[in-house]
């Protein structure tokens, strides 16, 4: 027991260091290279060269803040549902869930710009939320009538095509220029955040966050099982509707922000709990959270400068680092 705290405690202090020193390559690598110390002089409010200045606190330190939350909110999300569907190949990205969302936000769009009107951030969420919810009962509707967890995963993935696909057919004969604008963000990217989208993403992350933290004894005990969990005073319903609509939020909240993320939501969680060995709610949570974020970080990062100045899809790059993950995942699943 002792040493297994003493390898969560070495986990954690490494994947924080390891998120500072990507956070700073974030915000110091890109076309314009900006030193270590004038960083330092910025961000403490000290004088600087003025487009620096813009640079950072405008472009990169928001873009960097971004990825450190959406990637903790999807590895959080992917946990969430494999908890309830008891099985580590799902996440919101193969269910189709961060897909929908996308698709949701797109006719949202859609609809408000054709009536001269301006679409909100608030209502964005609002508008990938009800998508996230209507991916998850159509999954759930699947789960009732298919016992196979492969062919549920095949539905999903087909479900995210579908609506990928109608997504980017809306995309491509849009006239408004602020929807064919929607093309980088429709396959995924954190290019353009700014600190107004921060102050609604953030709140949002931090509550579904709490509210995970809050489950953390019922979602350890529901991971061994209904009849346990019912022993010892789990409300199962109760704790299912949570997972369901946590999940949603946090998946939802991304897509509305960066559009859809893929495979950090299932790989991150499989690859923590191959690193601590274990499973345990107490520990997965915040050490997802982590892994989410430095993994996203590093993919932003190599998105932005790997090909500069031409920045690719964050999305391509997760999917480029994170695939063969579950891929390995689901091989070895097979053969057990």
């Amino acid at each position: 027991m002792e040493a297994k705290k003493k390898k969560n405690t070495v986990f954690f202090i490494l994947t924080l260091i390891m998120i500072l020193i990507l956070l700073w390559a974030d915000i110091a690598l890109g076309s314009s290279d900006i030193g270590l110390f004038e960083i330092l002089e910025i961000l403490s409010g000290k004088s600087g060269d003025k487009v620096h200045y813009d640079i950072i606190m405008n472009i990169r330190l928001p873009r960097a803040i971004c990825a450190f939350f959406t990637g903790g909110a999807l590895a959080l999300s992917g946990y969430l549902l494999q908890t309830f569907f008891h099985n580590p190949i799902v996440g919101p990205y193969v269910l189709g869930i961060s897909s929908a969302s996308k698709l949701s936000v797109a006719l949202c769009m859609i609809f408000f710009l054709s009536k001269g009107l301006s679409t909100g951030l608030d209502m964005m969420v609002i508008s990938a939320f009800i998508g996230a919810i209507l991916a998850m009962a159509f999954v759930l509707l699947v789960s009732l009538k298919v016992k196979s967890m492969s062919v549920l995963v095949v539905c999903g993935i087909m479900t995210g095509y579908i609506c990928s696909a109608v997504t980017d057919l809306l995309v491509t004969f849009a006239d408004d220029s602020n929807i064919v604008n929607l093309h980088n963000w429709s396959m995924g990217s954190l290019s353009g955040i700014n600190w107004r989208e921060l102050k609604l993403l953030i709140p949002l992350i931090l509550f579904s966050a709490l509210l995970t933290i809050l489950l953390v004894k019922p979602m350890g005990a529901y991971r061994l099982g209904e009849v346990y969990a019912k022993s010892v005073g789990v409300n199962i319903l109760l704790l299912r509707i949570m997972l369901i609509l946590i999940s949603s939020l946090l998946s939802a909240t991304v897509t509305a922000f960066a559009g859809p993320i893929a495979f950090v939501g299932i790989a991150v969680p499989h690859l923590v709990r191959g690193v601590l060995k274990t499973d345990a709610a107490g520990v997965m949570v915040p050490a997802g959270f982590l892994g989410g974020a430095l993994i996203t970080i590093f993919c932003d990062l190599i998105s932005r400068t790997l090909f500069a100045p031409t920045e690719v899809s964050i999305s391509s790059v997760t999917a480029v680092f994170l695939v063969p993950v579950v891929i390995y995942l689901m091989v070895k699943r097979k053969r057990e």
